[in-house]
Parts: structure tokens; sequence; C-alpha cells
């Protein structure tokens, strides 16, 4: 597999040297073999590229501008993609390449062996059981909770239940009270309205026994 870059090696922009020259330069630095094709002295590098650029990737006027980066005849993407994975450390995979021993793209356990795998496999089981313990004795504890508080709740209410039979029961006597107390006032109150008409009655007779007395003169 052979890594192509297409560059502008005669290119006016000042932007456009410097990206290319960051591309190559971090391959070098990784020591990845590449091919440099130049397109602003061969047509059909420039053709070529247009061409294999998928259209998703091209800019709005159409044209993709150096610097291109391919693995043979597929596409790996432009300056932006590559900076992108450099800065994630993931250089090989946007190339399409298997990533050395000791990279930072190779998982854990490649580079640290399987026992070492095995070694986390083993803390993780443990962290479960850790959980799951965890998790019973939060139950136990809730349910405990739970039955504390019902029972709390059952007192006051059996208190209340007798103070307000309590309660019923002086009401009951006060308003027993209050009536008798009603009655005997009512029959007081009848009986002084008899007297006082006995008491009339008895006026108006001695006027008319003096009326007559005095009609007989």
């Amino acid at each position: 597999m052979v890594i192509k870059v297409f560059l502008a090696t005669s290119s006016g922009s000042t932007a456009i040297k410097k990206k290319q020259q960051d591309v190559v330069g971090f391959l070098e630095a990784l020591k990845v073999d590449y091919t440099q094709l130049d397109i602003a002295c061969n047509e059909e590098n420039r053709m070529w590229m247009r061409q294999n650029v998928p259209m998703e990737k091209k800019p709005t006027n159409g044209i993709p501008l150096p610097p291109q980066i391919f693995n043979e005849d597929s596409y790996c993407g432009d300056y932006d993609t590559f900076f992108d994975a450099k800065e994630d450390n993931t250089v090989y995979s946007f190339l399409g390449l298997p990533p050395p021993p000791g990279s930072k793209e190779v998982p854990v356990e490649e580079r640290n062996g399987d026992a070492h795998g095995e070694e986390d496999a083993q803390a993780a089981d443990e962290e479960e059981e850790g959980e799951g313990g965890e998790e019973e004795v939060a139950e136990g504890e809730t349910a405990e909770a739970t039955e504390g508080e019902t029972a709390g709740d059952e007192a006051p209410a059996e208190e209340t239940g007798e103070e307000a039979m309590e309660e019923t029961d002086e009401v009951t006597e006060d308003t027993e009270a209050r009536a008798e107390e009603e009655e005997d006032q009512e029959g007081a109150d009848d009986d002084r309205e008899e007297e006082e008409a006995e008491v009339q009655e008895e006026e108006e007779e001695e006027d008319v026994e003096e009326t007559q007395e005095e009609e007989a003169e």
C-alpha cells in the first residue's frame, strides 16, 4: 500500500505551502512511506486528483485544493481531516495503515499483553460484585427504614383515635349539660309567666269588685 500525497510545488499560496509541509513532515516523522505527486507540473496528476476526490468532500466550487491524501486509489482526506486525525492520535487509521507496535492507536490489551487484559477483566468483575453487595445493603436499609416509618405512623394514628373519642365524649357531656340548663331555664320562665298571669287576673278581679261597689253606692 502506497500513500499518495498530491501537492502543488509551485503554489503561490503561503497557507497551502504550510499545509503541505505539515503533512509531509509528519509522515516523515512517523517513518511512513509515501509518494509526492505534483499537480502543478503534471496535468495527469491534477486531473486524477480532481476526479477521485469524493463529491461530498469537494469545496463549493468543485475544485479540491492540495494537499490531498490517498492510500493507493482510496481517498483518505484533505489537510483538515488529516489535522483532526493527528490531534486524535488516529493518523494510521486515517491513512488506512496498521498501527506499529507501541503506537497509541494500538489497544491497551495488545500493548500490555493478555495478562494485563485478564487483570483488567478481573478488576472489572470485582467492581461489579462490590456494586451488587452495596445494592443489597441499600435495599436492606431501605426495607428497615420503611418498616420503622410504618410502625411510627401506626402509633400516632391510634393515639389520635383515642384523643378523638375523648373529645367526642367531652362534647357530648357539654351538650347534655347545656340542654338540661336550657330546659331548667325554660321551666323557670314558664313558672314566672304563670305567676304573672295569676297576679294580673287577681288585680283585674279586684278592679271589677271595686267598680261594682262604687256603682252600688
